[in-house]
């Protein structure tokens, strides 16, 4: 009684705060209170603290054949996220420059279900973060790296009670498309035997921060030429795109230009690590930087 208590009074303010939500969505799982969400993201964070500190004394965990599976089966879920917003965008004959939450009838509905899938897949996610603790990469969990695994999570809870179609689907589509490409290389990448033949690693970032302004660009299309499509969730998302642009940028160049130009150098003074520094095909520095590019 105690919690229901408490979920009423906190769904009270946050719709006081927030305005009426999409009946859409309504006894959905996880959407109609806030506290699940939030109790989950606090678990992730006390895993992200307490995982390390358990795993220093203990062997790390291989996790081969369960990264495997899990990759693969991300990219296939990445992959009938992307296909489906696709077509329930080409269904609603969606408009690129601003689209209305209510204006497209059955694509709406075909958007908001996989949206949802969406959201649910960044709890999946975590198990990116987790995996690390397991095999001891300690290194590979950055703050990108957590910053933006706990708060898309909290973000598309909001988005899918006030906003859960319409101009929404652009950055959930690009990111789909994205994932598709980052989960199929770390599943392929989990293979040694075919690492040796996976060389778009680097062009993935790139892809996440071209994913990044195409989406401010586009959500800034619907502040120019509006359609009713929330100002307060365009502003928001404007602002969240600027965050992680600049958060992705500086692992681009520490983890690329900067990692790069020290190679050449090593190789110029003559570094036997430079030159002969590949192991099955995978350099040590990119060894290193392997899971930073799990931050999306």
């Amino acid at each position: 009684m105690d919690m229901e208590m408490f979920n009423h009074r906190l769904n009270v303010y946050i719709d006081s705060w927030m305005g009426p939500r999409d009946p859409r969505v309504r006894g959905w799982l996880l959407l109609d209170h806030y506290p699940p969400t939030l109790a989950l993201t606090v678990m992730y964070l006390l895993i992200v603290w307490l995982g390390p500190k358990y795993m220093r004394t203990r062997q790390p965990f291989s996790c081969r054949r369960v990264l495997v599976v899990y990759n693969v089966g991300l990219t296939l879920l990445s992959l009938y996220m992307f296909c489906e917003l696709v077509t329930g965008m080409w269904q609603g004959n969606y408009n690129f420059l601003c689209q209305d939450t209510h204006s497209a009838g059955e694509a709406d509905t075909r958007i908001i279900n996989v949206l949802w899938w969406y959201y649910f897949s960044k709890l999946i996610e975590f198990m990116d973060t987790f995996f690390f603790i397991l095999r001891k990469n300690t290194h590979q969990i950055t703050f990108l790296h957590v910053y933006h695994h706990a708060t898309m999570l909290n973000i598309w809870w909001f988005v899918m009670n006030w906003v859960p179609c319409g101009h929404s689907y652009f950055g959930a589509s690009l990111n789909s498309f994205i994932h598709v490409l980052m989960y199929s290389y770390y599943g392929l990448s989990a293979i040694p035997a075919l690492r040796p033949y996976l060389w778009w690693k680097k062009y993935i970032t790139q892809g996440q921060l071209i994913q990044f302004v195409l989406t401010m660009a586009q959500t800034g299309c619907a502040v120019v030429w509006p359609c009713g499509f929330p100002d307060g969730w365009l502003y928001f998302q404007i602002g969240y795109m600027v965050i992680l642009i600049t958060l992705f940028s500086n692992f681009y160049v520490q983890t690329y230009q900067k990692q790069g130009a020290f190679r050449r150098r090593e190789y110029q003074n003559g570094s036997t690590e430079a030159m002969n520094g590949y192991s099955n095909g995978v350099s040590s520095t990119e060894d290193k930087a392997h899971g930073k590019l799990r931050v999306d």
